[in-house]
């Protein structure tokens, strides 16, 4: 299944993207069901949906980021060996860790906002993994049970901020910095995650082209090193590193302004589309 959230910023509504590019309003059908959150997640109703159909909004409606406020974003860096070598950094031994704060959570389409405290803003097309229930210290073999789906995450990064503050929360925690989308496809509808191609085409040129086969750390690997001993709840989202072809590593650099259209793609979930504003 493919679920949405529509609607204008802060009231969205979860829905089911069917095959035919219809969007069925579930809280029409189901008044009293939760968010695509937490509660969602814990309550299993994916098996109650699986057949639903009905009305829905006209087409063009906005679409919202495909979790409702999720409480931990963990994003790993150097995940992919030729992002590593593009940046002249080893490659590392155990998962690399930081986190984006839920100020950045945005739609999929939704304009990215230029900070005032940093330059060099930049784009990293990722995996995002959405957590389905309380994982805490899972073995790789359990990992792939505590996974509720799949979206298409760009790791918008103020490279000034990030390189200066000599550590990323800031660089990486501007508002806007982490649009996602632009839906949440379940495990059994997208198959396997290990070999899904990934883009990002800035104003239409190809800027970054990987597969997540050359993901360093594989998903189990990640959520049981995570989960070791931070316990995920339903509804974190767990960022899974870029290819290479980021704009800063260019020669000469290639970072980005107002104007510019952002364009992530990962093959089997769909397109972000993000234009570029002045703050």
């Amino acid at each position: 299944m493919r679920f949405v959230r529509y609607g204008e910023r802060g009231v969205e509504r979860p829905g089911i993207l069917k095959s035919d590019g219809r969007i069925v309003d579930i809280l029409s059908l189901l008044p009293g069901l939760p968010d695509l959150g937490p509660l969602f997640f814990t309550d299993a109703w994916v098996r109650v949906l699986e057949n639903l159909d009905g009305p829905g909004p006209s087409p063009g409606v906005r679409l919202g980021p495909p979790v409702a406020r999720p409480e931990k974003i963990i994003c790993l860096g150097k995940n992919y060996a030729d992002h590593a070598r593009e940046g002249n950094m080893s490659l590392p031994g155990e998962p690399l860790l930081f986190c984006k704060t839920p100020n950045t959570v945005c739609g999929p389409n939704d304009p990215v906002v230029l900070p005032e405290s940093s330059g060099q803003v930049d784009f990293e097309v990722e995996l995002a993994v959405v957590v389905k229930t309380t994982c805490r210290r899972v073995s790789p073999l359990e990992a792939m049970d505590c996974v509720a789906g799949y979206m298409v995450m760009n790791d918008v990064s103020g490279r000034e901020a990030q390189f200066g503050d000599k550590q990323w929360f800031r660089g990486k925690s501007f508002d806007m910095f982490a649009p996602m989308g632009p839906v949440l496809v379940t495990p059994d509808e997208l198959g396997d995650p290990g070999n899904l191609t990934l883009e990002t085409l800035v104003n239409g040129n190809r800027m970054q082209a990987g597969n997540t086969r050359d993901l360093i750390f594989k998903i189990p690997e990640i959520l049981a090193y995570i989960s070791r001993d931070i316990t995920l709840v339903p509804g974190d989202v767990i960022s899974t590193g870029t290819p290479a072809g980021v704009g800063i590593f260019r020669d000469p650099p290639v970072t980005l302004s107002a104007g510019d259209v952002v364009e992530c793609r990962i093959e089997g979930i769909g397109a972000l589309q993000n234009r570029i504003v002045a703050g």
